[in-house]
């Protein structure tokens, strides 16, 4: 019994030793890295771009989507494998006949030039993926540091808002105590104050989740900057909508829906090949013992179409390849209409800007300025101090918020077109 089980035994050791061995043999990959940490100090824009591209774990897996359709080539370009095949007719030495053969397996119907091209196209969309990939990534780090900026630019405003509501409620305090004007505008100047303290802490709150959402992107869940450093009054300007149009051809995105489709076409030339049956070749020798003597084996192998024709295989790839033009002209269209609205966006929020820049912004401050003085020396109401100053509040608030468009349009139109 111990020797029926003894052969077991030795092939389990061997086995056993055999996986010891290919796991000793396997690389050390090593720890993954789940996020990078930013120093303290000043963040660049660069610097954003850098510490994101580096930690993204989307482009890694693109990545290796690319290497993995290499392999998917390499076995496209290999030939079928040739088969070894013996057989013995009759156990009786003086009467057995032995065959041995090779079988060569030849395809037909150009089944492996149209293989090698459906697996080069998948390699072409896995990269268009990764570049479209690349260039959404790059868009999502811009709009994100540009929106630590706007909320950076937000809190300086409403502290000096506090500031200017702080400074307006003073002068009301003084007016009163002077019996110029009524407790009543005191109130109201207090009232405002306090609203102007409320907006701070939003803006505060809003900075924070800015930031956050910022240092998220490589991976690092507090932010350890100190602050944003850009120029907000540098406004971004693109090319006209008719030159924006012809980049979108190039664009990634389109690019991988095009390839897309034309993986889809190849993958169809592969089932029509696979219409033609493969022959088989045999070559070998077989061994008469009884008549002593050796005979050659010739055999040619044709399988017949009657029942299988891969014709359903041939219908799903072909309305498969249907689908996916559908699918490019619906990208192609999509994409179109939303590179317009994003140009059309951008070009109103720069005009806003800098109409809000050079005009509003100065008028609005000098009748605020003007107010204030008149109040002290008492020649307005101290409504009109409000009024001014709520003009003064809503016009930079107003002005950050066209700036907010004006990087969100250009953000948009870089990631469509994949820069």
């Amino acid at each position: 019994m111990r020797r029926q089980f003894l052969p077991f035994g030795l092939a389990a050791a061997l086995l056993f030793s055999s996986a010891v061995v290919a796991a000793q043999s396997l690389p050390d990959l090593g720890s993954p890295v789940y996020g990078l940490r930013e120093p303290a100090g000043p963040l660049t824009l660069d610097d954003a771009l850098a510490l994101a591209l580096a930690s993204n774990f989307s482009l890694s897996a693109a990545g290796k989507e690319v290497e993995a359709n290499e392999g998917a080539i390499l076995q496209a370009r290999t030939i079928p494998n040739p088969e070894l095949e013996t057989a013995v007719e009759d156990t009786r030495s003086a009467t057995r006949t032995s065959t041995g053969q090779i079988n060569i397996p030849i395809e037909l119907g150009g089944k492996r030039s149209a293989r090698i091209a459906a697996a080069e196209r998948g390699r072409d969309v896995a990269q268009a993926d990764l570049r479209s990939l690349r260039a959404d990534v790059r868009a999502t780090v811009i709009a994100s540091f540009f929106s630590v900026l706007i909320a950076q630019s937000r809190v300086e405003l409403a502290t000096g808002s506090v500031a200017i509501a702080a400074k307006g409620a003073d002068a009301a305090a003084r007016r009163v105590a002077a019996g110029k004007i009524s407790p009543v505008e005191e109130t109201r100047a207090r009232v405002e104050q306090a609203n102007a303290e409320l907006e701070l802490a939003e803006a505060s709150a809003e900075l924070q989740s800015a930031r956050q959402s910022l240092s998220a992107l490589w991976g690092n869940p507090g932010p350890q900057f100190s602050e944003a450093q850009g120029n907000l009054e540098a406004l971004p300007s693109r090319p006209a909508p008719d030159v924006l149009r012809k980049e979108l051809e190039n664009s990634p995105l389109l690019l991988s829906s095009r390839l897309g489709l034309e993986r889809r076409q190849a993958l169809v030339k592969v089932e029509r090949s696979r219409q033609y049956p493969d022959i088989r070749v045999s070559l070998g020798a077989q061994r008469d013992n009884e008549a002593n003597r050796n005979m050659a084996v010739l055999g040619v192998t044709i399988p017949l179409p009657l029942f299988d024709r891969n014709q359903g295989n041939l219908y799903e790839a072909i309305l498969r390849a249907d689908k996916a033009e559908d699918e490019y002209l619906a990208t192609h269209v999509r994409l179109t209409n939303e590179l317009q609205q994003a140009s059309n966006q951008l070009s109103i929020s720069r005009a806003s800007a800098q109409t809000l820049k050079t005009t509003v912004l100065p008028a609005a401050e000098q009748a605020y300025e003007a107010a204030t003085k008149g109040f002290e020396a008492g020649k307005f109401d101290f409504l009109n101090v409000l009024d001014a100053q709520r003009t003064l509040f809503q016009a930079r608030i107003r002005y950050l918020g066209v700036l907010a468009r004006t990087y969100q349009a250009a953000t948009t139109i870089d990631r469509i077109l994949g820069r």
